[in-house]
């Protein structure tokens, strides 16, 4: 079995470091909002899916989002 990493941001680092590039195509749409998205991905796999726990990261999505579409990028 595989030793998780300690902190998520290392886990992170380990499992998506350019994977926006490299994935889906809905994704690479997201522009600089797809490492977030990534980043929660992440989240909710390590965690089994509590949400509760990854509120950090759904935050930071939300506020990416909404920063995109202020500036016109949605």
């Amino acid at each position: 079995m595989e030793h998780l990493p300690a902190k998520r941001s290392e886990a992170t680092r380990r499992f998506h470091q350019n994977d926006a590039y490299e994935e889906d195509d809905k994704v690479k749409q997201l522009d600089e909002c797809s490492y977030l998205y990534l980043v929660m991905q992440d989240c909710v796999a390590v965690t089994n899916r509590n949400w509760k726990e990854c509120q950090p990261e759904v935050e930071a999505l939300k506020q990416c989002f909404e920063r995109r579409k202020r500036n016109g990028g949605a």
